[in-house]
């Protein structure tokens, strides 16, 4: 699996960004997958300091995002994007593999 196939926004990009500034020198987002949520699996999002050595590693710009062998798999093929709305400001994962999800779009079945 490679990084051209989870694709990170441009807003993505410079939310994520802004995120790592203020968390200092080293600091990265993971992006997991994990079973929950009333869909069944669930999006995590986590600041990281270290990764493994067999992550996927997605740099755009000053975004750094890494994903765990487990759940690349479950985003394959996605957009991860930010969204700024009437209910609030989130990141919102695109998902092609998804069949149903959530009314908050934070979990979702396959």
């Amino acid at each position: 699996m490679t990084a051209a196939n989870v694709v990170i926004s441009e807003r993505a990009a410079r939310r994520i960004g802004e995120i790592l500034k203020t968390e200092g020198e080293g600091a990265m987002l993971r992006i997991s997958v994990e079973g929950g949520g009333c869909s069944g699996f669930q999006y995590k999002f986590d600041i990281e300091r270290a990764k493994a050595e067999d992550d996927l590693v997605i740099a755009r710009d000053s975004a750094v995002v890494l994903v765990d062998p487990a759940s690349v798999p479950f985003l394959a093929g996605s957009e991860v994007d930010f969204v700024d709305d009437l209910i609030g400001a989130s990141f919102r994962v695109v998902n092609p593999n998804a069949t149903a999800s959530c009314g908050c779009g934070t979990s979702f079945s396959i």
